[in-house]
């Protein structure tokens, strides 16, 4: 989306913090790049204490959310922005410019509290002038219930699901990619796991850990390559080196994988209600396997060749058409 902006003539300044901002340093060096006041959100070791865990931090999370709006309106002033796009980050808005949030989770999901959780997630996307989806409205879609409400209360547009990757016809250098994200300590106990059970897997593995850091760095080990982290370009072509995918079922990875009609195996993270969703949704449909991460074993990727893979949905939704909204059209 940021590409897209450059090429219809704004000059997107960015806005985050933490690893993501680092991520986005990295890919977009000219750009003016901002830190926001994090959320530090705080995960459980134990998934069975995931939402207990969370519940419990949604009165500071609302306090992170009114700093983050704060320093918004100053920075709206300070840089003379004319428009926002959000990235899931609730703060992020002003009443007097257009104000997007994109998000694939117009329902949250948390269990026998999924009705709270989405109801407040709404209240915050009432504040924005739209809300942008990255799917397809119709069925068969990526998100299922988690961006499709049989209300119509919100202002929503589906706008295509989103990849920085394209599908190139490059030669096969590896039968595994193994691909590590999302929050800690999880990210960590999925590595070691994954670490000990892949030097069993009878093929060529390249390792993405997903911890980014000021060098890239690489180091092999039997049949395993191992990278700390990749940029855009280089993770694209690792993708499109290898005939397999095992990774975690959050939903970029998953428009990722549709976007390369790549085959997969998904590890929810433990606890996280929407990948566990998206990950049952998608082996009940037929298109990629999935096992606990206390229980994963290498045998399980033999499953993924019974299953049809992620296929591109594709959209016609339209750059210009929704960027008319930052132009009075």
């Amino acid at each position: 989306m940021i590409e897209a902006l450059e090429n219809h003539g704004f000059e997107p300044v960015i806005a985050s913090d933490g690893v993501a901002l680092e991520l986005l340093k990295k890919e977009f060096p000219n750009l003016h790049a901002l830190e926001l006041p994090p959320y530090q959100i705080e995960y459980a070791k134990n998934g069975a204490f995931f939402k207990l865990k969370l519940m419990g931090q949604i009165p500071n999370m609302i306090k992170a959310v009114t700093r983050e709006n704060n320093q918004v309106q100053k920075l709206i002033k300070e840089y003379n922005i004319s428009g926002i796009i959000s990235d899931n980050r609730l703060g992020v808005y002003c009443k007097n410019i257009p104000s997007v949030f994109i998000t694939h989770q117009l329902k949250v999901l948390t269990g026998n509290t999924t009705w709270f959780t989405s109801k407040v997630h709404q209240v915050f996307i009432k504040k924005f002038n739209e809300c942008w989806v990255p799917d397809v409205a119709d069925s068969p879609n990526l998100s299922g219930k988690l961006g499709h409400l049989e209300t119509e209360e919100l202002k929503v547009k589906y706008i295509g699901p989103l990849s920085r990757l394209h599908k190139k016809k490059l030669e096969k250098k590896y039968d595994l990619m193994a691909i590590l994200s999302g929050p800690e300590p999880q990210r960590t106990l999925l590595e070691e796991r994954l670490s000990q059970e892949l030097t069993r897997y009878k093929g060529k593995v390249i390792f993405i850990k997903g911890v980014v850091e000021p060098e890239e760095k690489v180091s092999v080990k039997d049949n395993i390559t191992f990278y700390n982290f990749m940029n855009g370009s280089a993770l694209e072509q690792a993708f499109n080196e290898s005939d397999k995918v095992l990774c975690r079922s959050g939903y970029t990875t998953i428009m990722d994988l549709a976007q390369l009609g790549k085959k997969a195996f998904f590890i929810p993270t433990p606890g996280q209600y929407e990948q566990e969703y998206l990950a049952h949704k998608l082996k009940k449909s037929g298109l990629v396997p999935y096992a606990r991460q206390h229980a994963f074993k290498v045998e399980d990727l033999d499953k993924i060749d019974m299953y049809k893979g992620l296929k591109n949905l594709g959209s016609d939704m339209r750059w210009k058409d929704l960027f008319g909204l930052f132009e009075g059209e």
